[in-house]
């Protein structure tokens, strides 16, 4: 019996032719180069998962910046717009306070007009009434010779006033 009746050496001798068998065929250089190809994969999503990422922090800082902008912006037309408004209550304030004064002197213009006018008009009247109450009395009382005194009399006075 030799060492070529053993079933070690026929495990061996197979094992071996095996092993001859997958080297002749190549078989090391397709796993690996199917394992490279695999890795390759894989590092090509990696690196596309990270470019990816990092593109959306970008995309997110930038969202987050603009938002940041716009309230800062909402917030200055709002301030603006409140200053607006309270100028503007200030403006109307003054032109009603302006046009109450204006109309009040108006007012005031045409109630001391219309107090002239009365007063005028009462003074008229009144020497209207005056001069029709002498007229009649002068007519009763008067007699003829002191109608010729009083007419010299105011020729007279008329003549020293006149000098």
């Amino acid at each position: 019996m030799g060492a070529l009746s053993t079933p070690e050496f026929w495990i061996a001798a197979s094992f071996f032719g095996f092993i001859l068998l997958i080297v002749y065929y190549k078989v090391p250089g397709m796993v690996t180069k199917a394992l490279d190809d695999r890795a390759d994969t894989i590092r090509k999503e990696l690196d596309e998962a990270r470019r990816l990422r990092e593109e959306a922090q970008t995309m997110l800082a930038d969202y987050e910046r603009k938002h940041r902008d716009a309230e800062k912006e909402v917030e200055s037309i709002i301030l603006l717009a409140n200053q607006e408004a309270k100028a503007l209550a200030v403006e109307t304030r003054q032109k009603i306070k302006d046009q109450l004064e204006r109309r009040t002197r108006l007012a005031e213009d045409k109630i001391s007009h219309a107090e002239k006018q009365a007063i005028g008009e009462v003074r008229a009247a009144a020497v209207t009434l005056a001069i029709s109450a002498a007229e009649r009395i002068i007519a009763k009382k008067m007699s003829p010779a002191a109608s010729k005194k009083l007419v010299d009399q105011s020729i007279k006075d008329l003549k020293t006033k006149l000098n």
